[in-house]
């Protein structure tokens, strides 16, 4: 099993979207890339932990490619948003890739270059080395499917 980090706006959202993809086996989120020891989300929705609301995805690299998981990072967000998206502002809310290793390091940036053709404005998602990862508490882990009437368009 691998690790891949995120952060592409309400992680409510995002773990959603990720939980459908075949071979990712457990999603965590969280907050991370701030500078605050175990932040709670009032803490971070402050905007001032530095800290990205973010999701950790465990995932078989024999099921599912770090390159399959970046597509589906594309695609649901809005990269050139500056530490934002749609309704979410803050820099909580930024675009990220922490990145786990060099390998995949180098795969984010030929993935951004490679996304940056599709956009008229410039993406500002930042590549960055994974930090310490603070799970979010309970209630916000695998929000949807507690809260099944609750609905975000993603």
């Amino acid at each position: 099993m691998e690790k891949a980090t995120f952060a592409a706006g309400c992680f409510w959202g995002v773990e959603a979207e990720f939980n459908k993809i075949k071979g990712v086996k457990n999603t965590i989120v969280g907050y991370t890339g701030g500078n605050t020891k175990n932040p709670t989300y009032e803490e971070v929705c402050t905007d001032k932990t530095g800290h990205a609301e973010a999701i950790q995805i465990t995932y078989d690299p024999e099921e599912l490619s770090y390159d399959e998981l970046l597509v589906a990072f594309w695609s649901m967000h809005n990269p050139t948003q500056l530490n934002r998206q749609g309704p979410d502002v803050g820099k909580q809310y930024r675009s990220a890739i922490f990145y786990h290793n060099e390998e995949q390091k180098n795969i984010a940036e030929k993935s951004k270059n490679n996304q940056q053709q599709k956009y008229d404005k410039k993406i500002t998602t930042e590549i960055i080395p994974v930090a310490e990862f603070y799970p979010a508490e309970e209630y916000h882990q695998r929000y949807f499917q507690k809260n099944k009437s609750f609905s975000c368009k993603m």
